[in-house]
């Protein structure tokens, strides 16, 4: 998976196209999730990692995404 990482730690990545189904769209973004946690998380990190998680369309408005949950899918 591709994603790149500006300045401020902000992590962009495509995750799926329109016409994928919610399933898959899912799917990547959990496997976004883990594979930057797998290779992005310092070991010395302590506490939570992921701040917030919006998610847009390449031109569209950003919907926040609850983070409550992300840990318990990723664990899996």
């Amino acid at each position: 998976m591709e994603f790149r990482v500006d300045k401020t730690g902000i992590i962009h990545a495509p995750v799926g196209k329109m016409s994928f189904a919610a399933d898959s769209l899912v799917a990547n973004a959990h496997a976004l999730v883990r594979q930057h946690r797998a290779s992005a998380k310092p070991a010395a990190a302590k506490g939570k990692y992921l701040k917030s998680v919006t998610v847009s369309s390449t031109m569209g408005p950003g919907i926040r995404i609850d983070t409550t949950h992300i840990d318990v899918v990723v664990k899996h």
